[in-house]
């Protein structure tokens, strides 16, 4: 299953897997492919740089990378309190009504939220790239889009490659002004942030905007077969972040959770600003048709909307209250219902991609004749 791309890289296979858990992105590594670690939940340096250190050494020295997630305007001098000052009280009561009304504990008097995505801050991303830049990473990827014009440059400097997820063709013709090494093209299924073109549709578009630079196709991939339709689309790889989810190295710390995503079908998904304040797509929960019902107070922008809830979350996760309970997942979660180690989900995927290129090459060969 090799590309330009991936040979450029040294891996064996272009599936490119995005995951925030460090043994799973080591897994993928190993397994002939790239991990991608996501960086967006470390808000102290000094647990990322624990984590790479622990990449280090269980990657037996094979490529890896780190996906931050940092707006591509530089914006300085505002601080977390600054910005949880500008949340309204009435959001902040329905809330607390929320979770009481589903029977949610409060977490321990002096227990910290462990759920509080602040990656997107400035200081905090930038806090990040400092610790990352001292590991020989070969990828930096930004679900934001294009990177501050400095950090592309810094990473250029350090010859690693940038990625910037997009969901249209003018989103990718943006990243190819900003210097962007790698679009991923993100389809409408995928999981988490996202936008409103499905793959099928998007990927064409976007190699053919932006081309000869390299595409990866995000959203909808779940198997060999498919990744073969992407890579006949023009993408030269694959970025696969729901996938991992339900692998047996993934450290979910909730077996209620797991066990939701291998019962859910691929109609189970929505897309909610109920988490980040940006479209985001997930398990369909109370919790996401409470927000996104029209008689509530409305998410807030991002960032607001993720500060707000980080405590709820924190306390719905801990207390595994189900009825609340979910995650950002694609549409792929319909096909995740077994828990498979790393390595037997890439001998499924390779298996499946030499089926669906034995097919197409049966097909090709009767027409030829």
């Amino acid at each position: 299953m090799e590309t330009e791309l991936s040979q450029k890289l040294g891996i064996e296979h272009a599936i490119f897997g995005f995951t925030p858990f460090p043994a799973v992105a080591a897994a993928i590594t190993r397994a002939g492919g790239f991990g991608v670690l996501g960086a967006v939940r470390y808000t102290a340096p000094d647990d990322l740089a624990r984590d790479l250190d622990w990449m280090q050494e269980h990657t037996d020295g094979k490529p890896y990378g780190l996906d931050v997630v940092m707006p591509a305007k530089k914006v300085e001098g505002v601080s977390e309190a600054d910005v949880e000052a500008m949340i309204p009280p009435g959001h902040r009561k329905f809330v607390q009504e929320t979770l009481a009304r589903h029977g949610v504990p409060e977490l321990a008097e002096g227990e910290a939220s462990g759920w509080r995505i602040t990656g997107w801050m400035e200081e905090v991303a930038r806090n990040q790239l400092d610790v990352a830049f001292d590991y020989p990473i070969k990828l930096l990827a930004n679900a934001l889009g294009s990177p501050p014009a400095d950090v592309v440059a810094r990473a250029h400097d350090q010859d690693v490659l940038v990625a910037a997820l997009a969901g249209s063709a003018r989103h990718a013709l943006h990243h190819a002004d900003a210097g962007i090494d790698i679009v991923v093209a993100q389809g409408y299924e995928a999981g988490g942030h996202t936008g409103e073109i499905a793959s099928m549709v998007l990927v064409p578009d976007v190699v053919d905007a932006v081309g000869p630079l390299p595409v990866l196709v995000a959203g909808g991939i779940g198997s060999g077969e498919q990744i073969a339709a992407g890579l006949a689309l023009g993408a030269q790889g694959v970025w696969l972040g729901s996938l991992w989810l339900t692998t047996e190295e993934a450290d979910m710390h909730s077996r209620a959770l797991t066990a939701k995503l291998l019962a859910a079908g691929s109609g189970d998904t929505v897309r909610s600003r109920a988490l980040t304040g940006k479209p985001a797509r997930q398990l369909r929960t109370e919790w996401t048709d409470a927000w996104d019902d029209p008689s509530g107070p409305g998410t807030l922008p991002m960032p607001l909307q993720g500060l707000l809830v980080a405590e709820a979350v924190s306390r719905i996760q801990k207390y595994e209250t189900g009825a609340l309970l979910g995650t950002p997942v694609g549409q792929i979660v319909g096909r995740m219902n077994t828990e498979r180690s790393v390595q037997a989900v890439f001998d499924d995927l390779t298996s499946g991609f030499e089926r669906a290129i034995d097919r197409i090459n049966r097909i090709a060969g009767r027409s030829a004749s």
